[in-house]
């Protein structure tokens, strides 16, 4: 199955939820949000999200900082 995560083509097995990929890119689901193919995905919908084959995903990080 072929996906394109933050404009990167990538190649996975099927199938593969969003938490499946999220941990083999080593990312904590409570510090990402992802898009699915223009629709932003409730956290608590990660584990049963099955990708399909040309999928686009976007994958933003959280962190901290900022002026004191």
């Amino acid at each position: 199955m072929k996906i394109i995560v933050n404009g990167e083509n990538q190649e996975h097995t099927v199938p593969l939820t969003v938490t499946t990929l999220l941990q083999k890119l080593d990312l904590q689901t409570e510090q990402v949000a992802v898009e699915v193919n223009l629709t932003i995905l409730d956290r608590l919908t990660f584990p049963t999200w099955e990708l399909q084959d040309g999928d686009k995903v976007e994958i933003l990080s959280f962190f901290g900082g900022g002026a004191s």
